[in-house]
Protein backbone atom coordinates (compact mmCIF):
# COMPACT_ATOMS: atom_id res chain seq x y z
CA UNK A 1 0.00 0.00 0.00
CA UNK A 2 0.91 3.52 -0.90
CA UNK A 3 2.51 5.28 2.36
CA UNK A 4 -0.60 8.72 2.29
CA UNK A 5 -3.55 5.11 2.26
CA UNK A 6 -1.68 3.66 5.28
CA UNK A 7 -2.11 7.19 6.53
CA UNK A 8 -5.79 7.85 5.94
CA UNK A 9 -6.23 4.51 7.62
CA UNK A 10 -4.47 5.03 10.83
CA UNK A 11 -6.14 8.52 10.59
CA UNK A 12 -9.47 6.93 10.45
CA UNK A 13 -9.08 4.52 12.99
CA UNK A 14 -7.64 7.19 15.52
CA UNK A 15 -10.83 9.48 14.86
CA UNK A 16 -13.07 6.56 16.01
CA UNK A 17 -10.53 6.12 19.19
CA UNK A 18 -10.77 10.02 19.90
CA UNK A 19 -14.31 9.82 19.74
CA UNK A 20 -14.40 7.28 22.69
CA UNK A 21 -11.35 8.89 24.17
CA UNK A 22 -13.34 12.15 24.37
CA UNK A 23 -16.76 10.34 25.90
CA UNK A 24 -15.34 7.73 28.16
CA UNK A 25 -11.82 8.51 29.32
CA UNK A 26 -10.42 12.22 29.31
CA UNK A 27 -11.45 14.82 26.79
CA UNK A 28 -7.67 16.61 26.28
CA UNK A 29 -6.22 13.31 25.67
CA UNK A 30 -8.97 12.53 23.15
CA UNK A 31 -8.59 16.04 21.63
CA UNK A 32 -5.23 15.52 20.96
CA UNK A 33 -5.46 11.82 19.17
CA UNK A 34 -7.96 13.40 17.02
CA UNK A 35 -5.52 16.12 15.91
CA UNK A 36 -3.19 13.74 15.12
CA UNK A 37 -5.33 11.71 13.24
CA UNK A 38 -6.25 14.87 11.21
CA UNK A 39 -2.65 15.36 10.52
CA UNK A 40 -2.11 11.81 9.34
CA UNK A 41 -5.36 12.46 6.91
CA UNK A 42 -4.95 15.66 5.81
CA UNK A 43 -2.02 14.82 3.88
CA UNK A 44 -4.04 11.80 1.40
CA UNK A 45 -7.04 14.24 1.06
CA UNK A 46 -5.15 17.34 -0.15
CA UNK A 47 -3.39 14.55 -2.88
CA UNK A 48 -7.04 13.62 -3.96
CA UNK A 49 -8.13 17.09 -4.30
CA UNK A 50 -11.05 16.51 -2.13
CA UNK A 51 -11.07 20.10 -0.41
CA UNK A 52 -13.92 19.62 1.21
CA UNK A 53 -12.55 17.34 3.36
CA UNK A 54 -9.32 19.50 3.85
CA UNK A 55 -11.63 22.60 4.94
CA UNK A 56 -13.29 20.58 7.14
CA UNK A 57 -10.29 18.62 8.59
CA UNK A 58 -9.14 21.85 9.29
CA UNK A 59 -11.64 22.90 10.76
CA UNK A 60 -12.18 20.26 13.11
CA UNK A 61 -8.66 20.96 13.98
CA UNK A 62 -8.78 24.61 14.72
CA UNK A 63 -11.69 23.88 17.25
CA UNK A 64 -9.12 21.11 18.96
CA UNK A 65 -6.41 23.44 19.33
CA UNK A 66 -8.90 25.82 20.77
CA UNK A 67 -9.89 23.03 23.25
CA UNK A 68 -6.65 22.43 24.64
CA UNK A 69 -5.63 26.41 25.09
Amino acid sequence: MKTLTIMRIVGSILIVASYFVVLHVNTTAGVIIHLVADVCTIPYFVKKKTWDMVIMLMFLSAIGIKKLI
